[in-house]
């Protein structure tokens, strides 16, 4: 189904991870899009494996004001419109305890992850109201629940929570909704980072495995399947929900862990 046809998608952190399936599953259901990203690598290897005239992909830093209004610019140029903001890009290191965690890496955390959705929001707020779009936040169930050895991250996912339902109440006037994806455990190249960082590293993935009520720890394409939903007309009533995919890992199933081992979501 073409649940995104005639749609145009700006779509931040979408060259790996979350963002890349993501970016699959949106051009398989007809949209366009620009793809941001500030990794070139990641950037050129995406546009090799998705080639395709009907998306841009552009080099840009999401904490960096004049890049993202470039970026809306260039969509603008490129498609004439914008119908969809995928707020994907995040960074979620360092793994560490709030009093280890240096100001320097703070303000990274946060200029990445919320200030990211500040300058997109800023730039492309006029375009969605032309076109009564939508924006999607990429959040996490840390951010209602916490985390241990991740108190900066949590926080800036929890301020990315609190954002999407005020952000949902300021422009639902414009017919604009709002939304948040939560993942639990995702594997991700984001994901096996943290787990390398963890004091037992070996046992991480059965762990992983484990905290989810399903039974298992999955795949990027499993959140853009519920994203798919949210920026599509099937989800036309609902705004201001953080939706949990999480594979019931929120609801306390969790398996006994030994000494060391920290949940990660």
């Amino acid at each position: 189904m073409h649940l995104l046809e005639n749609k145009v998608v700006l779509l931040t952190g979408g060259s790996e991870g979350i963002g890349y399936e993501c970016a699959k599953a949106y051009g398989r259901a007809g949209a366009k899009m620009s793809i941001i990203s500030n990794n070139e690598e990641s950037l050129q290897r995406a546009g090799m494996l998705l080639s395709n005239p009907d998306i841009l992909f552009i080099l840009a830093d999401v904490s960096n004001a004049s890049e993202v209004e470039n970026v809306v610019i260039e969509t603008i140029k490129k498609f004439g419109k914008i119908d969809v903001i995928h707020n994907n890009a995040g960074i979620s290191h360092p793994s560490k305890t709030l009093d280890e965690t240096t100001e320097e890496e703070w303000e990274q955390l946060f200029d990445i992850n919320v200030k990211g959705v500040y300058y997109t929001t800023k730039f492309g707020i006029k375009e969605l109201i032309k076109s009564k779009g939508t924006i999607l936040n990429t959040g996490s169930l840390v951010g209602e629940i916490g985390q241990p050895i991740h108190a900066a991250y949590t926080a800036t996912k929890g301020a990315v929570n609190a954002l999407t339902k005020s952000m949902a109440l300021d422009y639902a006037p414009f017919g604009i909704r709002v939304n948040a994806v939560a993942p639990a455990g995702v594997w991700t190249p984001m994901l096996k980072t943290w787990s390398e960082q963890q004091p037992d590293a070996v046992s991480i993935e059965k762990y992983l495995n484990e905290i989810h009520a399903l039974g298992y720890c999955p795949e990027g394409d499993v959140i853009a399947d519920a994203c798919l939903f949210l920026i599509s007309d099937m989800a036309r009533f609902i705004t201001g929900c953080i939706l949990p995919v999480s594979g019931g890992a929120e609801l306390g199933y969790r398996k006994t862990i030994q000494p060391g081992n920290v949940i990660s979501y």
